[in-house]
């Protein structure tokens, strides 16, 4: 084989190489980037979305990290669908650990073919073509068994749930902010929750909490964090501080003002009171270096709004702690 054909062989099989790492690599980021979503529990409630508001249009982000048990799934089919239903959650031929296994020893056959004697006797040109066209579709399917593999597993059907009664009475909306006033509640039909009315003082003590655990996060204050927060809630929140650190960074946060405020449900079971609450609210937020305080990202000098739906809990007659954390858009 002339010495220029080999050389064109070499360079797109690094080439190739070189983008199917890419890909992976950008799967993975963006994997992290969304992964973790909302975190702690809300009861019977933990899998299930809060409704939308005025304040957080956009539904929150799924619960993702949670010690609530999810609840059991069971798979259905319809009369006449034949177990389609059950098939369809079945591996296809390039489905789990062998296919994974065929699929590498594919590609490191293909690539050995591209540095060695190639596929037998199409040496040439169009052996070339037949090589790169199958090696390009190999990293496609690979691609789309690793999306398929990262996307979390359909939850069942939640045990807890039930069509909304249409002729229950809705709560009124209401915003709190800068001092809250009045009341409010939402009703939702439950086999095992019962309504529960927020108070003023509780959307006052909400929007305190806001600014108390913001701020003892930003000082890495774990002993604040503890009488705030759930100890679920606050051994996550603890991991994404020790994450920061073990990385030399820190979050900054300062100035924590609240915006705009509604409630998205409220309810007690089991001897406890939930209020899940949307939160826009504005803080000078950034991400410095531990050691120099460089500023890593984001703008020390100017404040940033977010839209945050926060949960809250206590046993009755204690204190209100914070239980989960979701973000929106």
């Amino acid at each position: 084989m002339p010495a220029a054909a080999r050389r064109l062989r070499k360079t797109t099989a690094f080439m190739i190489v070189a983008i199917a790492t890419m890909f992976a690599a950008t799967d993975y980021a963006e994997a992290r980037k969304g992964g973790f979503g909302g975190f702690g529990s809300r009861g019977s409630k933990t899998y299930s979305a809060p409704p939308t508001t005025k304040t957080a249009p956009d539904t929150a982000a799924p619960v993702q990290r949670s010690m609530t048990p999810q609840p059991a799934q069971t798979q259905r089919t319809t009369p006449g669908a034949g177990g389609q239903a059950a098939n369809a959650q079945r591996p296809g031929l390039f489905g789990g650990f062998g296919g994974a296994l065929l699929g590498g020893l594919m590609l490191g056959g293909l690539v050995g073919m591209l540095f060695g004697g190639g596929l037998g006797g199409f040496a040439g040109f169009l052996g070339l073509i037949l090589q790169v066209g199958l090696i390009v579709l190999l990293i496609s399917l690979a691609m789309r068994f690793f999306r398929s593999r990262q996307q979390p597993a359909t939850a069942g059907p939640n045990p807890f749930e039930r069509a909304p009664d249409q002729n229950a009475p809705k709560a009124a909306p209401f915003s709190f902010g800068g001092g809250a006033s009045g009341s409010a509640s939402q009703a939702f039909a439950h086999p095992v929750t019962q309504p529960y009315e927020a108070t003023a003082a509780d959307l006052d003590r909400f929007e305190e909490m806001l600014s108390e655990v913001q701020s003892a996060y930003s000082r890495e204050d774990y002993a604040a964090l503890r009488q705030l927060a759930t100890p679920e809630a606050m051994s996550y929140l603890a991991e994404e501080l020790g994450e920061l650190a073990s990385a030399g960074k820190k979050n900054v946060v300062l100035d924590v003002k609240l915006l705009q405020g509604d409630v998205a449900e409220a309810w007690h079971e089991d001897s406890k009171d939930y209020v899940t609450v949307a939160l826009r609210y504005s803080a000078v937020d950034y991400i410095a270096k531990r050691n120099s305080d460089d500023v890593i990202s984001g703008d020390p000098d100017a404040p940033s709004e977010s839209t945050e739906v926060w949960t809250f809990v206590r046993s009755s007659g204690g204190e209100w702690l914070l239980s989960a954390i979701q973000g929106t858009g």
